[in-house]
């Protein structure tokens, strides 16, 4: 058995246990990931944030000082990003002085994020490229949710890709949607799993979403889903994204967050911020019993 002190937190109701590792030697397998993140049995969480000096990291050639955010998703498997997740961890490196400024850079597998507290409180972070997947073989791909009953509903979804998969649907009716199993697509599309969202379009600078991520299920919120769907919904639109950054709400079951899109040239990649709430709810210590 082991313990480890660990801080819970939220962004827009995506939730997460966050602990500290200075020497790198406490990477939990994906069995010790499940106890954690398990709603009864456990801490309870929709995922973990480990956070570790980069140099600690297998493959990481950046800074080896800054520190690293390693994500898990509540099933044990390692995911490249997280918007709600990184707001979280940058409020926690804030709040437990691992950090003294308000502006900082984040390791991920992703990529390097840059991150600010703002006078408000509010988390924001640049969230790097965002891509509307071109060049595929098919514009679209089919996804299926509640299949095998008979509220079970197809539409033809957008792969966009923010670091991560996600595969974006426009509907009318998110409110009814089945999302308590995984949604369905055809074999040999997104190999590693997708992040499946629901929207609702209001206009270009408001829409509304739920979603389905992988290795957790239905979440509250999902900050790289969020900057997905706006990219999604402006390219729907035909709106042409240029270097001033055009906003867009987007109100999930959690909340509200903002995701700014923009580009300097029409050649140049789509790039993203993501600016949102990230609270830390309780500080504890647990046990991890031996799951062997």
């Amino acid at each position: 058995m082991r313990d480890i002190t660990f801080a819970k937190g939220h962004g827009t109701r995506n939730d997460f246990v966050v602990y500290t590792d200075h020497s790198g030697l406490l990477d939990l397998d994906p069995v010790e990931v499940r106890f954690l993140c398990d709603r009864r049995g456990g801490i309870g969480a929709d995922g973990m944030l480990r956070a570790v000096r980069a140099k600690h990291i297998l493959g990481w050639d950046g800074d080896p000082a800054i520190w690293f955010m390693d994500y898990r998703n509540a099933d044990g498997s390692v995911a490249e990003m997280c918007g709600n997740g990184v707001r979280v961890f940058v409020r926690y490196l804030y709040e437990c002085g691992l950090v003294n400024e308000r502006s900082m850079s984040i390791g991920t597998r992703a990529g390097l994020r840059r991150a600010e507290l703002l006078p408000d409180d509010r988390v924001r972070v640049e969230m790097g490229p965002v891509r509307v997947e071109p060049g595929r073989l098919a514009p679209t791909v089919p996804i299926t949710v509640a299949e095998g009953t008979p509220w079970s509903r197809t539409w033809q979804a957008q792969p966009v890709d923010v670091g991560n998969p996600h595969a974006v649907s426009f509907t009318d009716d998110i409110g009814t949607l089945d999302l308590t199993h995984q949604p369905v697509w055809p074999i040999g599309e997104f190999p590693d799993g997708v992040n499946a969202e629901f929207v609702r379009v209001h206009d270009a600078g408001h829409v509304g979403m739920r979603v389905h991520e992988r290795g957790v299920g239905e979440t509250e919120s999902c900050g790289t889903g969020t900057v997905a769907v706006a990219a999604a919904t402006l390219s729907r639109l035909g709106v042409q994204v240029g270097p001033q950054e055009h906003m867009v709400r987007v109100d999930v079951p959690g909340g509200t967050v903002e995701v700014g899109l923009s580009r300097a040239t029409p050649q140049a990649p789509v790039l993203a911020t993501l600016t949102g709430p990230a609270q830390l709810v309780y500080n504890g210590t647990i046990v991890i019993p031996d799951l062997s």
